[in-house]
């Protein structure tokens, strides 16, 4: 079996580029929780920014190729409205993903308890059934202050996300060997 670490000098780039990957995603996790507000902020107005710029250049392709056609144009119209109505109501952006995040956690909840009651005769499924219930109770404390709420549960679950990703990534640096 070929290992994807097949020299000492692969293996010790993965290690130091891992780490400060690591490092760098902990120090955003750790700026998204103790900030949780500016990163909602920041989150909304790059989703805007992406829906602008996607309108642009869909409206250029309309306008090269389907110019005669007024419905080709309803996609880069929509997709420019919507754009800028995030960059002039940023909060009514972060409450939509807030929402989305809501569904999210209420579909993984179920999820999670029908996997967890078709592991159960196995060892570690209450652990299943403990991140199921943990989503269902996210999603409890973003409905019940929902769209409130968005303005620092985004940034604030973004942040945590990443500082997992960045443990997770430091730990794998460190603990990588041959």
């Amino acid at each position: 079996m070929k290992h994807y670490f097949d020299s000492d000098e692969l293996l010790k780039q993965f290690k130091l580029h891992s780490t400060i990957a690591g490092i760098l995603l902990l120090i955003a996790g750790i700026i998204g929780i103790f900030l949780p507000e500016i990163t909602s902020l920041t989150l909304s107005y790059f989703v805007g920014w992406l829906l602008v710029t996607g309108g642009i250049i869909s409206g250029y392709h309309v306008l090269k190729i389907y110019n005669t056609k007024w419905i080709a144009w309803f996609k880069p119209v929509t997709i420019e409205v919507v754009g800028i109505l995030i960059l002039f109501y940023p909060l009514t952006g972060i409450a939509a993903v807030g929402l989305l995040l809501i569904i999210y956690f209420l579909f993984d909840g179920f999820a999670g308890i029908m996997f967890a009651l078709e592991f159960r005769p196995y060892k570690g499924w209450t652990w299943m059934l403990i991140n199921a219930v943990l989503s269902f109770i996210f999603a409890l404390i973003f409905l019940i202050s929902w769209p409130f709420s968005s303005v620092w549960l985004v940034g604030l679950f973004v942040g945590i996300s990443l500082l997992v990703d960045g443990i997770s990534m430091l730990i794998i640096g460190i603990s990588v060997s041959k």
